[in-house]
């Protein structure tokens, strides 16, 4: 069976593709530079916090996270900053 093609449109679109996976919130998903669910305005509002298994998060997503949690929710290791 052969089929003809009569008309054919190409549709493309492009993104930019240099997101890091390390580059974002473990807990929220969102960008280090925008910011967590809870502020408004990024910068200083929104800081991140290191803990010592090398893994970051916003403050606020993590505060909320040690509320029922006692472990890292990244490797489950016990959190520490």
């Amino acid at each position: 069976m052969k089929v003809e093609v009569k008309s054919w449109r190409a549709i493309g679109y492009w993104i930019w593709d240099v997101k890091d996976p390390d580059d974002v919130c473990g807990i929220c998903q969102n960008n280090f530079d925008a910011t967590c669910a809870k502020c408004k305005v990024p910068g200083e509002s929104c800081p991140l916090l290191h803990g010592t298994c090398s893994h970051i998060f916003h403050l606020h997503c993590i505060v909320e996270w040690l509320q029922n949690h006692t472990m890292c929710p990244m490797c489950k290791r016990p959190w520490s900053s």
